[in-house]
């Protein structure tokens, strides 16, 4: 489970903007791209993990799983928001 006390020490990598919690209607669009296979990070890997936590930069243009409460903050690793198709 994630610490949100950590929301106030954390940034994105990328822009190094603040990061909050993705809601339930982002979570569901990123689950559902998984379970059909579509699902990419920006390397270009495929995930089909179903992601219980996941974090979003303040521009709402890269997502960030959080793996038994640990946030993976790797440019490479976020998913590029928004979603293809």
């Amino acid at each position: 489970m994630f610490d949100y006390k950590l929301l106030d020490i954390l940034c994105c990598p990328e822009t190094r903007g603040k990061l909050r919690m993705a809601d339930d209607a982002l979570l569901a669009t990123i689950n559902k791209a998984g379970a059909a296979g579509t699902l990419k990070n920006a390397a270009g890997e495929k995930i089909s993990e179903t992601l219980t936590e996941v974090l979003v930069n303040e521009a709402g243009s890269r997502a960030y799983i959080v793996r038994e409460g640990i946030p993976v903050l790797l440019t490479d690793e976020a998913i590029l928001l928004p979603l293809e198709g």
